[in-house]
């Protein structure tokens, strides 16, 4: 997944982060300091669910106090991905959101994706700025600094990441031409009530111990 993240341009040289939440409740995490282009099984860090190291040579990342946050607050969150792609956080450092109902695979895929007031990267206010959008959003963009991703699975976190950054070309396409669409409120409603089903038969079918294996 971080081999991912880098190939498709959405992280660069140190950037992002990714952690897993195992079955005992322990996060595994990638390192401070290191591409993740570069980043091998070994390199991982293993965390108490207190953020407390227990495995692993390297230091955990910076940001796994905003990791630890997420998982603290959402029982049913396995994995959180935290990248820049370079056209969402554009959207960040304009100051605007993706809570308009556009696109219905935005509010399908991702629901709305507030935008995070800024804080220090790294530090605790980071995560006290996300405190107030937690429990209803799944992605979210961070004023001048980045996106945070998060799912039952790994493979979700990440495919909301991808979802996020090639919505806001679309939207990036659309402003430049000079127009942009909001879907009527009751098919945008139909597709929110489609992804709280979803969300229902998912974890119904799957449990939430996955987010570590893939």
């Amino acid at each position: 997944m971080c081999r991912r993240l880098f190939e498709a341009g959405l992280i660069a040289g140190q950037d992002g982060n990714v952690s897993v939440r195992l079955p005992d409740g322990h996060v595994l995490v990638t390192p401070a300091g290191l591409s993740k282009v570069d980043v091998t099984a070994d390199d991982l860090v293993e965390l108490d669910c207190d953020g407390a190291h227990v495995a692993g040579a390297r230091v955990a990342s910076s940001e796994i106090g905003m990791h630890m946050r997420l998982y603290q607050r959402r029982a049913d969150v396995c994995a959180v991905v935290h990248a820049h792609p370079p056209i969402a956080t554009g959207f960040g450092v304009a100051g605007l959101n993706f809570m308009d109902d556009v696109l219905p695979e935005t509010i399908f895929h991702l629901g709305g994706v507030p935008l995070v007031p800024y804080a220090t990267p790294g530090t605790p206010a980071m995560a006290d700025a996300l405190e107030p959008f937690i429990a209803a959003h799944d992605a979210f963009l961070l004023a001048n600094h980045g996106a945070t991703t998060m799912g039952p699975s790994l493979r979700l976190a990440h495919q909301r990441m991808e979802s996020l950054e090639h919505a806001a070309r679309i939207l990036l396409t659309a402003r430049t031409l000079g127009c942009v669409n909001a879907l009527h409120p009751r098919d945008a409603d139909a597709l929110r009530s489609a992804r709280r089903a979803a969300g229902a038969a998912w974890q119904a079918a799957s449990g939430r111990d996955v987010g570590g294996t893939e």
